[in-house]
């Protein structure tokens, strides 16, 4: 196995980077005291960013194509390619939902059920594939309301191969690094290339209160007191933060194409370094380079 592994010290100034569900910074017990923290999630989200929005000699680092979208409108965004080829919207979106509730996937109205993670390209096939197979799904779409949903949607075996056909990672990179999970379909599942730890402080911390106040501007001039008040927490920090790299399986995920895994590993290690989750920071501005990387 070949692999990379990254090290980050890293010294943040006073911030709420990555917050719990009370709104505080989140922090963990490590070595019998408590340290700040960083999930990995937000972590990993802050790498995806950065591959969508960074450029390289005023070029975009990676083109849509090569990456990945994690949401619960697929619907939606395959109506958009469906409309575009000419398909109404309204019956664009039913036979877009009787194929993918064919081929296993739950849906909460026009939802899925839950995220899912899916390559661009695979976006666009599978959009391909629908139109191919519009004649056999569109009648299916007409199926009276009340039965669709209360059973089991049954697909042409024809139909329903050559949409299975479509899931094969795309050759997204961040999808390729990151990996995916479908319950429903454990076959399509992406083992992630990259492994990324939640980052914890060096040392012990102490959550700390920002009291703020703001001035209401139209109050009279002999009108005294604030306009608003609240606290906010946060605390500062030197964070050690790791990932790995399987070299290999991030080529295999790529469908072995050497140049799109060259320039996803380059950017990974660039991404991981530079980039931190962007929680409060027009409240704090911790922009913080690392203090030391290997």
């Amino acid at each position: 196995m070949k692999r990379v592994e990254v090290h980050v010290l890293q010294n943040v100034a006073p911030a709420n980077l990555n917050r719990d569900d009370t709104n505080s910074p989140k922090d963990a017990i490590f070595g019998g005291y408590r340290r700040a923290r960083l999930s990995s999630q937000s972590q990993k989200r802050a790498v995806r960013l950065f591959f969508k929005n960074a450029k390289l000699k005023n070029a975009k680092l990676f083109s849509p194509e090569d990456l990945a979208v994690r949401t619960r409108r697929l619907l939606e965004k395959l109506g958009e390619h469906l409309a575009q080829a000419g398909k109404l919207p309204e019956e664009a979106t039913e036979v877009a939902q009787v194929a993918l509730e064919g081929l296993g996937l739950g849906f909460k109205g026009k939802e899925s059920q839950y995220l899912l993670f899916l390559g661009n390209r695979e976006v666009e096939r599978l959009a391909d594939a629908i139109l191919a197979k519009w004649d056999e799904l569109a009648p299916l779409a007409k199926a009276d309301e009340e039965s669709r949903g209360k059973k089991k949607v049954s697909l042409p075996a024809e139909v329903k191969k050559a949409l299975e056909a479509v899931f094969d990672g795309g050759r997204a990179i961040d999808l390729a690094l990151f990996g995916r999970m479908l319950a429903d379909r454990a076959e399509w599942n992406v083992d992630a290339a990259a492994q990324v730890a939640h980052a914890i402080s060096t040392h012990k911390v102490e959550r700390e209160f920002d009291f703020y106040t703001a001035v209401d501007d139209l109050s009279p001039e002999d009108a005294t007191g604030a306009g608003m008040m609240g606290d906010v927490e946060f605390y500062s920090a030197t964070f050690y933060r790791y990932a790995n790299l399987d070299l290999e399986k991030l080529l295999e995920n790529l469908q072995n194409d050497a140049g799109l895994a060259t320039r996803g590993t380059e950017a990974f290690l660039r991404a991981f370094a530079c980039t931190l989750p962007s929680g409060k920071q027009n409240t704090f501005a911790a922009h913080n380079p690392p203090t030391w990387s290997t």
